[in-house]
């Protein structure tokens, strides 16, 4: 550590000694220091704390390290931490597992939380079912056996890996994604209408300077359409008074818009009811969906059909990915703050120290932990 501004180096005789076990040389450790490290234990345990709330640029010029440097001494105090306590995937009965970007091009980290407490415990490079199955394999055939619930969205990867390996568990589809499905197949119909209304109602350019009095162009359903992407897809409750009134408009002049619309608002309502209820209603929901001659929905019937027990099990236990939603901002937060990543390993580290079931303490506050 340094000294009043001034940097502090320890020099310390190191032995070689001869193992009788292994027949062969080794160098004796030292107790202020872990083994292919240049730095002492307590220079190491502030680096990785300063890291967890600065970015990387400024702990390397504050310790006087380099950028990569601060990566290989994280993931060293992570590792060091975890020796200390016990496995993170023991205990585990309800989980969720998502898919989180770390940078441009498609790259994604597949990441497991805790339902029960909050915290990261698995993590890895990439997103499929192989990388989803390595979890699995680690958490092996007893634990497998313990999980009750896992969130997720509809990704098939997931569904096909908690078949294999959790014969115990339900699967909760989170009721966001299929709101979001909703919001989608709206999207699609209110743009397909907007494309039809532009085309019916072409006119001839109107030529220069003002239009007669009385003679001023009222809005016309396709710009109404248009512009009503946030009226059509806002709840009944946060809806502007202007944004009624354009809704009003659609139901007169576009009303199969303003069905699907229907259609995705009752489907939103479904998720705060009673698991009974709720059931009663999704049906309903589906044949009403059939009868709606709305092809985007009909399509939409088809895939929550797919999903109908993963659905009802999340309103029946009220487990949602809200919770693995949170823990994927911190860690886009934390890839920001360290300005991103060369090495992936390093990232996983921070990521299981900042996220993850980890404390990292200052120097001092460990002594006085352990007096």
């Amino acid at each position: 550590m340094d000294c009043e501004g001034a940097q502090v180096y320890l020099r310390s005789c190191t032995y070689r000694v001869f193992c009788p076990h292994c027949k062969a040389v080794h160098v004796n450790m030292v107790p202020w220091a872990s083994l292919k490290s240049g730095f002492t234990l307590k220079f190491e345990q502030e680096v990785a704390w300063l890291a967890l709330r600065m970015d990387k640029s400024a702990v390397s010029r504050l310790m006087r390290i380099s950028w990569a440097t601060v990566g290989e001494i994280i993931s060293r105090v992570r590792e060091r931490a975890a020796e200390n306590q016990s496995s993170p995937l023991d205990g585990l009965e309800n989980i969720g597992i998502d898919e989180t970007s770390y940078r441009k091009g498609q790259s994604y980290i597949t990441v497991v939380v805790n339902h029960d407490t909050g915290k990261v415990v698995w993590a890895r490079e990439g997103h499929s079912e192989e990388v989803l199955s390595l979890f699995f394999m680690e958490l092996g055939e007893e634990r497998c056996r313990r999980i009750k619930l896992v969130s997720c969205d509809g990704a098939r990867w997931i569904r096909n890996c908690i078949e294999n390996f959790c014969e115990n568990a339900e699967r909760c589809v989170d009721p966001f994604h299929v709101v979001q499905w909703a919001m989608e197949k709206l999207d699609r119909v209110r743009l397909g209408f907007w494309q039809k209304a532009r085309q019916e109602e072409k006119e001839p350019k109107r030529g220069r300077g003002r239009p007669v009095r009385g003679n001023e162009k009222k809005e016309s359903v396709a710009s109404a359409i248009k512009n009503s992407k946030f009226a059509v897809g806002k709840a009944d409750a946060n809806l502007t008074e202007s944004q009624r009134k354009k809704l009003e408009l659609i139901a007169v002049r576009c009303p199969e818009l303003y069905r699907a619309r229907c259609l995705k608002e009752s489907l939103r309502v479904i998720f705060g009811m009673e698991y009974e209820q709720a059931k009663v209603e999704l049906d309903k929901w589906l044949g009403w969906a059939q009868r709606c001659r709305i092809e985007a929905f009909r399509e939409l019937r088809k895939k929550i059909l797919r999903h109908y027990d993963g659905i009802l099990a999340s309103i029946k236990y009220g487990l949602s990915n809200a919770r693995i939603e949170a823990v994927n901002n911190k860690i886009k937060l934390v890839i920001r703050m360290a300005y991103g990543f060369r090495n992936i390993q390093n990232m996983l580290d921070m990521i299981k120290l900042k996220c993850g079931n980890f404390t990292v303490p200052l120097p001092w506050e460990s002594l006085q932990n352990a007096a």
